[in-house]
């Protein structure tokens, strides 16, 4: 009688057991997948975190030049012939025919000097020699007559030597005084100044009345005029010894001077001086311009261009991928792994937004175009050619 009201208790008893434990259960699998999620997450964010703290690099490689190098230098331009006319002879200035500016031809008259002193000079030797050419021919007359009377014995041959001595002494004064007036009548020419050769008066330094003293710029005498040919002109260019063996005869370069902006005028190398100057580290190179439009003026200043020759095996770079610090000049590339290495480099021109490297670097070589701050061997960054592609970041 005690047992049989007891069975209905314990049925529920079992239920809430059963219950209980399909809870705990899943308060567990829910707190386990919570977790899970958490975990998840913060892998995630890690990875994602250390994808973003990898700098992004842009990349590039070396390019060969395609063309040759520009070297630009101050020229100064000379006529290819230039002759200062000075006097040969004293004088006054008699008239001048020619003025700056003037085109002569060889041989023109320019300008006479009057010579008053060297007249009489001249009329003098012309006296001498009308006397000594009298005195010679009395002399060979004497000598004649003495040789004759040789034949009879009537003068000793003493006597004949003699008188044919002074016939011989006679003569060289007559050369002698055809010899001074040869010479003042070949001074009387240059009292006519004349142009030396086909050209342009650039210069006139007297005028008529001038007191005119014979000299040849380092005496007393001053230029009178200066003739100059400028149908071509020389132009003379200091090179730097760097590029002295790339510019040789027969080379090619383009001039521009100011008055004729955004024009250029083409010239060729013909001579170099082949030697350094040890004051500036240059070498002397002249070159031809042709002028015969005469819009170049002799004695000014013109920029000369020279398109240096193609160096195949240098490579040029950005300027931005330069890194000077405290270990020199360097430039980052990007191994295979997408880690830095820095390399040592020369450069051998710099073209303003690009360079030409000498040596550190090889065709293949990865170069990181701007490289950030902070940047060291062996940090790993983010190609940014490879990114853009879809490409997964490093963890």
């Amino acid at each position: 009688m005690s047992s049989e009201p007891m069975l209905p208790v314990a049925a529920p008893s079992r239920r809430l057991r059963v219950a209980g434990i399909v809870g705990g259960v899943a308060a567990i699998l829910i707190v386990a997948a919570g977790i899970a999620t958490r975990a998840a997450d913060n892998r995630q964010l890690r990875t994602w975190t250390d994808a973003q703290a990898e700098p992004t690099a842009q990349v590039s490689t070396p390019q060969r030049a395609a063309n040759g190098a520009t070297l630009q230098l101050p020229g100064r331009l000379e006529a290819f012939s230039r002759a200062p006319q000075f006097a040969r002879v004293s004088g006054y200035l008699k008239s001048w025919r020619v003025d700056i500016g003037a085109h002569v031809k060889a041989g023109e008259l320019m300008a006479e000097i009057e010579t008053p002193d060297l007249d009489q000079q001249l009329l003098q030797a012309r006296g001498d020699l009308a006397s000594a050419q009298a005195n010679s021919s009395l002399a060979e007359s004497t000598a004649k007559r003495w040789q004759s009377m040789l034949a009879s014995d009537s003068v000793s041959r003493q006597e004949v030597d003699e008188r044919t001595a002074d016939y011989t002494a006679k003569q060289a004064l007559v050369q002698a005084a055809k010899a001074n007036v040869d010479r003042l009548v070949a001074t009387k020419g240059f009292a006519r100044i004349v142009a030396p050769f086909d050209g342009v008066v650039t210069a006139r330094e007297t005028d008529v009345g001038a007191l005119i003293n014979a000299g040849s710029g380092t005496g007393s005498g001053p230029e009178l005029f200066v003739v100059s040919d400028v149908n071509k002109l020389r132009v003379y260019v200091q090179v730097p010894q760097t590029y002295a063996p790339t510019i040789r005869p027969g080379a090619t370069a383009q001039l521009s001077v100011p008055e004729y902006p955004g024009r250029s005028f083409p010239a060729t190398v013909t001579a170099l001086a082949d030697s350094i100057n040890a004051a500036s580290g240059t070498t002397l190179v002249q070159l031809l311009v042709d002028n015969s439009t005469g819009k170049l003026l002799p004695g000014g200043f013109a920029d000369v261009r020279f398109t240096l020759p193609v160096n195949q095996q240098a490579l040029r770079v950005p300027a931005s991928s330069l890194v000077f610090d405290q270990n020199g000049l360097r430039i980052a590339t990007v191994g295979q792994d997408d880690r830095v290495t820095f390399k040592s480099v020369t450069i051998s021109h710099d073209f303003g937004e690009t360079v030409e490297i000498g040596s550190g670097l090889t065709p293949e070589d990865r170069i990181i175009n701007n490289p950030p701050d902070g940047l060291n061997d062996g940090d790993r960054v983010r190609v940014a050619a490879a990114a853009s592609n879809g490409a997964k970041p490093h963890a």
